[in-house]
């Protein structure tokens, strides 16, 4: 069912579909009675409106359950400021139905359109629209299906889903910086939290964050192609500088509200919430440096809380999907590093105080917490391979973690599950995209195929041919490819090293489509090699953690050990050698061209931070400390400082920088800043601006014309002959 291939050359192609997404399923939900899939798709593999279906997992059927331009009566989709921006933090670029929320059975869906409220449902495939005031933002059922929550205008919203009756404020802002039921900035794009609502179990009440971003620091940014528009406000919380304040509250169906507490002083972080039927609400909240974050349970009478687990870490604390969280039995699940964290397997999970994982497994997340058991996905001694795995976390004996979807080669595989049955998603390097079969216990134990979710993909116009190795005495993982058709006696090959080789940014996977810009730039006539040296994540925590205080240092370090010990293995000509990247790999090409000339002789600098100082307090900060307690250590990692440029060598190396104006992530303060630098001390380099373009470039022409002046400007400056 996967699309075919479009006889159009890669980089168009690429753009068109959005790196291959548009049409492939994904979003997916399951009964807990495991008789339906609820997911998301796109009609084709260029069509950007997501819509709504349905899998009934009996007879293998799929249905439509939502039609965006049938909803909307085939109207344009306007997107509010408040849902840009949720979908920038997502990096999601497509259209329609791009989330949804459902109730407990699976029965009732919620999503927005056009900042309207809607609700499908799922048994029999229709959808209405609700009354609704305000712009909607992320809806969510009450578990019993009787009521929609949403966010709008700052206000936290509930209405019948009947529609009966119309909808009502549970919470309204108090000041005009104050919004109810979203998450704030830091927590969307840096920790993984991306709601700001749970309803209880009971389906009587909310937890809702009430985040107030008065205290932090305004940002405006304007687009230069268009004098004429007001610049956007924008509330940046910069390293060093105060951070959005954010609380919580029950707010009650019948109007209540008791707000929770907690050291807001000493935690000022909300990284998780956990609402379910097995215990009492859980938050986990952090120290602003991060070594402190303590677990905590919420008394639902009174909004008191009490530490139920305290970790503490001298570097930092990592956080993890889908912890923490209750067994149904009220044990804690947790991952946590063992006390060295050097090798394989030092990152465990927990049911209590109990282990259930041990080497070689490196735990990731939790998927899924069953009566019996936890759906966990993890890899092993090979990072590349990332798999899914159930363990039982009843009983005392030996627990022994079972593969699902076990393959002969290695995948990289993500799981949803309802009931007994299981959405198995898995990519590997075998064949291009990523399958999805829905499986179930056969009756000897073992996992049995039930159905298959088509695809509309396209198939990409070449095929990724990646050779996995380990490099140098530190083992670091890389991709290596070379031009088809390539043969030993065809000479050494220019060399592009493509990474992003930064904290969590895993490049080197064993999946087809991770690989297929590179085998582009190689088919260009480049040795293109990805490394993912210390920092990057799936390896052990000491190696995550050992870019803190020096993380110019150590990425860029691994990646010239890297691109060393592979030059006696590959066809690698070491007097040609460029870097591309973008957003942490940007910096770090930035870093190649001024810090390691004699080493790389070309770069393209994407989105780069040259200035940390000027990215955000909960990523930066975690790596680096307080810029007010370790300036210094700021100085030394930065492209540049209040001086100039920071480290720089001789001789000069030809550098394109490329920035999207309208990026309110990486802002373009920090490639204007660095051209400026560049200009006074006399190096030539090229700019690149990208008028109305955020960190993601899901603008088709952009993303194709992107990918072709990079291989011009490589070329040009490595002295190859020909262009792109």
């Amino acid at each position: 069912m996967t699309g075919q291939p479009d006889p159009v050359p890669f980089p168009r192609q690429h753009a068109r579909t959005q790196r291959f997404t548009l049409g492939a399923p994904r979003g997916f939900t399951v009964s807990p009675d495991g008789a339906r899939v609820a997911f998301l798709r796109s009609a084709s593999g260029t069509d950007r409106t997501q819509r709504l279906w349905v899998l009934d997992v009996a007879g293998g059927r799929e249905r439509l359950a939502a039609d965006p331009p049938a909803l909307l009566a085939g109207a344009e989709e306007e997107l509010s400021a408040t849902e840009r921006a949720r979908r920038e933090r997502t990096r999601d670029g497509s259209a329609g139905i791009v989330g949804y929320a459902v109730d407990a059975a699976a029965e009732i869906a919620a999503f927005a359109l056009s900042g309207r409220l809607f609700a499908a449902e799922l048994r029999a495939g229709t959808a209405r629209e609700l009354p609704a005031t305000g712009t909607v933002v992320d809806p969510r059922p009450s578990p019993d299906g009787r009521y929609v929550a949403y966010a709008a205008d700052g206000a936290l919203r509930v209405v019948h889903t009947d529609g009966d009756g119309g909808d009502r404020a549970l919470a309204e802002p108090d000041g005009p910086e104050v919004t109810w039921g979203l998450a704030e900035f830091i927590a969307a794009e840096e920790m993984g939290r991306h709601r700001g609502f749970w309803w209880s179990p009971g389906s009587d009440r909310l937890l809702a964050a009430r985040a107030d971003t008065t205290p932090v620091r305004r940002w405006w940014i304007a687009d230069p192609a268009h004098p004429d528009r007001a610049p956007a406000e924008v509330p940046y919380p910069a390293a060093g500088t105060p951070n959005a304040e954010v609380t919580l509250a029950f707010l009650g169906l019948d109007g209540s509200r008791t707000d929770v507490t907690w050291d807001r002083e000493r935690f000022p972080y909300l990284a998780r919430v956990h609402w379910s039927a097995a215990g009492p609400p859980l938050l986990l909240v952090q120290s602003r440096d991060q070594r402190t974050q303590h677990c905590l349970v919420v008394d639902e009478a009174t909004g008191a809380t009490r530490t139920v687990h305290e970790e503490t870490d001298p570097v930092w604390n990592e956080l993890h999907p889908g912890v923490p969280a209750w067994t149904p039995d009220g044990r804690l699940v947790r991952i946590a590093d063992t006390p060295d964290g050097t090798e394989p397997g030092a990152r465990r999970l927990f049911a209590g105080d109990r282990a259930l994982t041990a080497a070689p497994l490196h735990v990731r997340a939790v998927l899924d917490i069953g009566e019996d058991d936890v759906l966990f996905a993890a890899s092993g001694p090979e990072t590349h391979d990332i798999g899914v795995y159930r363990v039982r976390h009843r009983g005392d004996g030996p627990v022994a973690p079972q593969r699902l979807g076990a393959r002969p080669y290695p995948t990289v595989t993500s799981a949803v599950r309802g009931g007994d049955v299981v959405v198995l998603s898995q990519a590997s390097l075998e064949r291009p995209g990523t399958r999805v079969e829905v499986v179930r216990p056969g009756a000897d134990g073992a996992e049995e195929s039930v159905a298959v979710i088509g695809s509309y993909a396209q198939q990409p116009v070449l095929t990724a041919r990646p050779r996995l190795v380990l490099a140098g005495e530190r083992e670091i993982p890389c991709a290596v490819l070379l031009p088809e058709g390539h043969t030993e006696g065809d000479g050494p090959l220019p060399v592009l090293l493509d990474p992003y080789g930064g904290p969590h940014g895993q490049r080197v996977v064993a999946a087809h489509h991770a690989h297929l810009t590179s085998q582009w730039f190689a088919n260009q006539g480049f040795a293109v090699v990805v490394a993912d040296g210390r920092g990057t994540p799936g390896r052990s925590p000491a190696w995550e953690k050992a870019v803190s205080r020096r993380i110019a240092e150590v990425a860029l370090q691994d990646q010239v050990d890297a691109l060393h010990a592979l030059a006696g293995r590959f066809p690698l000509d070491l007097t040609r050698v460029a870097i591309r990247g973008w957003s942490f790999g940007g910096y770090l090409a930035g870093l190649a061209a001024l810090r390691r000339p004699d080493v790389f002789h070309a770069a393209v600098v994407g989105a780069p931070v040259t200035d940390l100082r000027l990215y955000d307090t909960h990523y930066q900060e975690r790596y680096l400390g307080h810029p007010d307690e370790e300036p210094a250590v700021y100085a030394e990692n930065s492209l540049l400082t209040d001086e100039g440029l920071s480290g720089a060598r001789e001789p000069h190396r030809p550098m394109m920088i490329v920035h999207g104006l309208a990026d309110d992530n990486v802002v373009v303060a920090h490639s204007l800043r660095l051209s400026s630098a560049l200009l006074a001390a006399g190096r030539p380099h090229e700019v690149l601006p990208l008028s109305g373009v955020t960190h993601m470039t899901p603008q088709e022409q952009v993303a194709e014309n992107l990918l072709l002046l990079q291989v011009d400007f490589l070329k040009r400056s490595l002295g190859l002959v020909g262009t792109a």
